[in-house]
């Protein structure tokens, strides 16, 4: 068993394998993982792209070129790609949780809510997808239900942001009248 390349080494590696194989579909999708691995998404993006155009139904590297563009916020790119990659075949978690953040980040509830439910649909126990269930039913007004995910993930190790659990406080309040009594 040999030892483990450094990132570096790894990306030496495939750089040379994609030259020496130019129409190689796996060795710039190689190439792209070692770019994503030590952050350099731009690099990676051109990687998966030309693996995707060697190879249409590669459908790894479809995911991994929509969770790069997410990465550099490109999100319509990034729900684009994703849509590709479901109409591939690719019903993973990884792919509608990605499209989901995409969705979020372009302010669109029905998105996010849809998305997510679908991350638990194939996956029932992922804590992030039952995390944005949650934010996303908080934005529909849908408070209950929302209340039901957001401590669903919560009991699956996901930590909600503060401002998600006070706008839970707020919402749970709002509509309940008190009568003070005097004394």
């Amino acid at each position: 068993m040999g030892r483990k390349l450094k990132p570096k080494e790894r990306i030496e590696l495939w750089e040379r394998r994609a030259s020496e194989e130019p129409g190689s579909a796996a060795a710039h999708y190689n190439l792209g993982l070692a770019y994503t691995a030590v952050g350099k998404m731009t690099s990676a993006e051109k990687a998966y792209r030309r693996a995707v155009e060697l190879d249409p139904t590669l459908l790894e590297a479809l995911v991994n070129l929509a969770g790069t563009l997410l990465l550099q916020w490109r999100f319509e790119e990034s729900l684009e790609v994703g849509k590709r990659a479901v109409e591939l075949g690719g019903d993973r978690p990884l792919v509608h949780f990605n499209m989901g953040q995409a969705y979020l980040y372009l302010g669109d509830a029905d998105g996010v809510v849809t998305c997510n439910r679908k991350v638990l649909e194939l996956e029932p126990d992922h804590p992030a997808g039952n995390y944005f269930l949650a934010v996303g039913l908080m934005a529909q007004k849908k408070v209950a239900e929302a209340r039901f995910y957001l401590e669903r993930a919560m009991r699956l190790g996901h930590r909600p942001t503060p401002e998600l659990l006070r706008a839970m406080e707020r919402a749970g309040s709002e509509g309940v009248r008190m009568i003070e009594i005097g004394g």
